[in-house]
């Protein structure tokens, strides 16, 4: 094994203290800093985990020669303008979804890592969820057969959380169900269309300027016969949380159980009627991941024994033991010197696919393209 270690800098503490203790067991990674605004919560956590290098000021981390990467955690407004600083300054950098809020963003960042070589990874939970895992691999293995259609929803009651999101509209945060739907056939979106349904309470509208409550999205596929649909919620909507991907194929598919918890159903063509259906445990997918780092895909691991899990931890149960996936995806692609998985360009475009479906919606369904540079090679 090689034995150069990758510095990591996690910048936002809420949800991004969760991965602390993942780097801090990864072989080929140093979990070197932290940064926090508020120094009482960034000495906490940095006491908790042990964390000496501490950072209040984001703009000082970066200056810091000694910082290889940052893994950026803060809020959804901030992320675009921090991965973009954290390229110019030398860092690669991994990001919570989504990548940006502006396509120009997105773009912005592609461009920034075609001219300086360095990383880009969008952190995306769903497809390196077990779920997702168990489903690629029986795509992989022929199970499947050929794909004929892709189905995705993320449903949440943001009701209570901070600041920017009253009022979000939906596909502005729709990784979580486009990423699954384009990356388990490892295709690009070329156009979408998308139709709102109902409208959440007035006092949200004025934030984002949409009444939206719910938005419904087709994915015309580049280079394919291929579509997807994908459902977004935030607010009003009586629904447990859900990330889901269905996917089916000429001889077997694959639904997300409706109830979180449930197996997952698998259908296999040509049974007889009663037996087509088949209710399946997943499997969990630990044994992809180094020995030391392994455990962290199963529950109960991230805020001991004290329930101290961020809230998107508790609803997401557990983001399907994604987390050391990701981390683990991240470090091995910088050890290797190769791109991680989502790179810069399929993070921008399972983005601009929320970000253009919103745009659609807001002129009732009309087609829209997506970049030409947000596609593969």
């Amino acid at each position: 094994m090689c034995d150069k270690k990758i510095n990591i800098a996690i910048v936002g503490l809420g949800f991004g203290a969760e991965f602390i203790p993942i780097y801090q067991k990864h072989a080929q990674a140093n979990m070197y800093a932290i940064c926090q605004r508020t120094e009482s919560a960034l000495n906490e956590v940095g006491d908790k985990y042990g964390v000496e290098k501490r950072y209040t000021d984001y703009d000082e981390l970066l200056k810091d020669p000694e910082v290889d990467a940052v893994h950026i955690n803060s809020p959804i407004p901030n992320h675009a303008e921090q991965s973009i600083a954290a390229l110019k300054a030398g860092k690669h950098v991994a990001c919570t979804v989504p990548m940006a809020t502006s396509v120009e963003d997105c773009l912005e960042i592609i461009r920034l890592v075609n001219e300086t070589g360095l990383k880009y990874m969008m952190m995306e939970t769903v497809v390196y969820s077990r779920e997702f895992l168990f489903m690629k691999k029986l795509y992989e293995d022929g199970e499947l057969g050929k794909l004929q259609f892709l189905q995705a929803s993320h449903q949440q009651d943001m009701e209570g959380w901070p600041g920017y999101w009253p009022g979000l509209p939906p596909m502005y945060y729709a990784t979580h169900c486009v990423g699954p739907v384009l990356g388990l056939p490892k295709l690009d979106a070329e156009y979408v269309s998308c139709f709102p349904s109902g409208t959440i309470s007035e006092d949200m509208h004025h934030y984002y300027n949409s009444p939206f409550a719910v938005e419904t999205t087709h994915i015309k596929m580049r280079n394919s016969d291929l579509s997807a649909r994908i459902i977004r919620s935030l607010f009003d909507l009586a629904r447990q949380y859900r990330e889901s991907i269905d996917v089916y194929g000429v001889d077997k598919s694959v639904e997300w159980p409706l109830i979180e918890g449930e197996p997952l159903v698998i259908h296999t063509a040509k049974k007889p009627e009663p037996e087509i259906p088949e209710k399946v445990q997943c499997p969990d997918f630990g044994h992809l991941l180094p020995d030391e780092v392994a455990p962290f895909t199963l529950g109960g691991v991230y805020g001991g024994d004290e329930g101290e899990d961020h809230l998107s931890f508790t609803q997401g149960a557990g983001h399907g033991g994604s987390h050391p996936h990701l981390a683990h995806e991240f470090i091995d692609a910088l050890i290797q010197g190769r791109d991680p998985w989502p790179n810069a360009k399929q993070s921008a475009n399972w983005t601009c696919t929320g970000i253009l479906a919103h745009d659609s919606a807001l002129k009732g369904g009309e087609l829209v393209r997506l970049p030409e540079e947000t596609f593969s090679e």
